[in-house]
């Protein structure tokens, strides 16, 4: 990896959530009985978790009905306070967050989902979760064709900026990540379990990689362990945090289908790459390519189909809260001569995550090409 990664730019920043707002943002979750689609129901009615628990009984009832209202009127179990209690000291370390469907930094695009989590475990570089992405999912026993073709797409695709997503699982998923980290893009890990467990084991040096440069992700709890049911769920996160998923190798009746076909009912593109015909981790991509899926042989191909996907990709940014610097006054500032990332962004006085952003939409259309070493050259006036 190189030592001037953009992502080291980017500050680590301790959980925003005060200890008496996370802990009711817990009960909520926790509360038996109440999921995300209720919970954004008591949210829109009440507006806060602490304005939930300070209801009455017949105000909770009119929008839950009495069982729910009961559960949340009970006092805190002393599981559920060992929870926040743990909780609160692990979000109190600044790799760690907490992430709330009220907080800035909660990912834009799990708002525009079916079932957005109401809460979000971090660890790592949060401002990923706003970045452009693809994510990229297969089968755990891959081929070593299937592999390399991982590797190679996710690397190419962060060396263009955009993050790869994927699952932290053996085969596809470790490969797609190994690549993320290799480019600017860096890489996101949407895990099944707690934010504090690494599953599969065999990628605890993988996690801590990811940790470091990139993202590891979950809406579980902490502590949660490995559950089955629970992967099949993540997917809907993996997907809905990109643009666009590809789908390297699968079997015909597999979580990467499920993962696809959660990107099209979130209205993100579909990439499959396809393969043997006599090869059984060949049938899934075939069946998604008839499907509509898009058929693609390189990275490229995934990059032109995305600059169909230009609003979205603006978007979902690691913009700061401050106002962008008009995107015209980047390409003035840089002219024709080859230029360090770092430099430019000093010229422009914007930070390497907001200029890595904007390149990336002149790199679609052809204006700019990025250079080995961070490097960045215009090609083409605008």
């Amino acid at each position: 990896m190189s030592p001037n990664r953009p992502n080291d730019s980017l500050p680590l920043m301790p959980s925003l959530l005060p200890a008496g707002e996370l802990a009711h943002w817990i009960r909520l979750v926790e509360t038996p009985g109440v999921g995300n689609q209720t919970g954004r129901k008591l949210l829109a009615a009440f507006g806060s978790p602490q304005a939930i628990f300070e209801a009455d009984f017949q105000a909770l009832a009119q929008h839950v009905g009495p069982r729910i209202a009961d559960a949340l009127l009970t006092p805190a179990t002393g599981a559920m306070q060992a929870q926040i209690d743990k909780t609160s000291d692990w979000a109190g370390h600044p790799v760690n967050h907490v992430l709330t469907l009220g907080d800035s930094r909660y990912p834009r695009a799990l708002l525009d989902i079916a079932d957005p989590p109401l809460m979000l475990y971090a660890k790592g570089h949060v401002g990923l979760l706003n970045a452009p992405a693809v994510a990229v999912v297969g089968s755990r026993n891959a081929t070593a064709q299937g592999i390399i073709n991982a590797e190679k797409f996710s690397e190419a695709l962060s060396h263009a900026g955009l993050s790869i997503i994927s699952g932290l699982a053996l085969g596809i998923d470790t490969a797609a990540h190994r690549g993320g980290l290799c480019g600017s893009g860096s890489t996101v890990a949407v895990i099944g379990t707690g934010a504090d467990i690494v599953y599969p084991a065999r990628n605890r040096d993988l996690a801590h990689r990811i940790a470091e440069t990139g993202c590891i992700l979950s809406e579980y709890m902490l502590g949660t362990a490995a559950v089955a049911s629970n992967f099949p769920r993540r997917n809907r996160i993996i997907s809905g945090l990109a643009q666009g998923v590809l789908v390297v190798e699968a079997a015909a009746r597999s979580g990467s289908l499920i993962t696809a076909r959660m990107a099209g009912d979130q209205g993100r593109e579909v990439f499959a790459i396809p393969g043997s015909i006599h090869s059984p981790l060949s049938k899934g991509c075939h069946l998604l390519i008839r499907q509509g899926a898009k058929l693609v042989e390189s990275a490229q191909d995934i990059l032109e189909e995305l600059t169909h996907c230009r609003q979205p990709i603006e978007q979902t940014s690691m913009a700061p809260t401050t106002a962008a610097m008009p995107e015209c006054a980047v390409l003035s500032t840089m002219g024709f001569d080859p230029v360090h990332l770092d430099v430019l962004a000093e010229r422009c006085n914007i930070n390497i995550a907001e200029l890595q952003s904007t390149l990336l939409i002149y790199e679609l259309d052809g204006i700019v090409e990025m250079l080995p070493g961070n490097v960045v050259r215009r090609v083409a006036t605008s």
